[in-house]
């Protein structure tokens, strides 16, 4: 093969890889909107599951004092959490708890689940054997 030649192949290469990385960033792109939409949604399902039960959501708890507030929405999240164990007999694990509450990936929600958990447990509102939570 020629120097040429050579040189023509890397250039169709870097070339075909170009294109190629593109069209998977092109992708990547739709993918992210369509997974903003998606958690739009499933935002907008979990406002009116709240709404039916009676609650305020959260987004309007916010006049409250900030103690109130912040007490309110610990509250509220434990008891969301004791919910999704109790629907479950052989119990969940943390990463079920965040997929059942559609929590997974978002960092401050699994931050808060993790502390409610672990205040949970201290209250003995729930139990863990094998890695799983079981409602006391």
């Amino acid at each position: 093969m020629s120097d040429d030649s050579f040189s023509d192949y890397i250039k169709r290469e870097r070339d075909r890889l170009k294109a190629d990385r593109e069209a998977i960033i092109t992708q990547q792109r739709d993918l992210d909107k369509r997974l903003a939409e998606v958690n739009r949604e499933s935002q907008a399902v979990d406002a009116y599951e709240t709404a039916k039960r009676g609650k305020a959501p959260a987004k309007q708890t916010a006049g409250r004092k900030a103690t109130g507030a912040r007490q309110a929405g610990r509250s509220s999240k434990r008891e969301g959490i004791l919910e999704v164990i109790k629907g479950a007999a052989a119990g969940l694990s943390r990463r079920e708890i965040l997929d059942k509450m559609g929590l997974k990936g978002n960092k401050s929600g699994e931050m808060s689940v993790s502390n409610a958990l672990t205040a949970l447990t201290k209250a003995m509102h729930v139990r863990r054997e094998g890695g799983k939570y079981h409602s006391a």
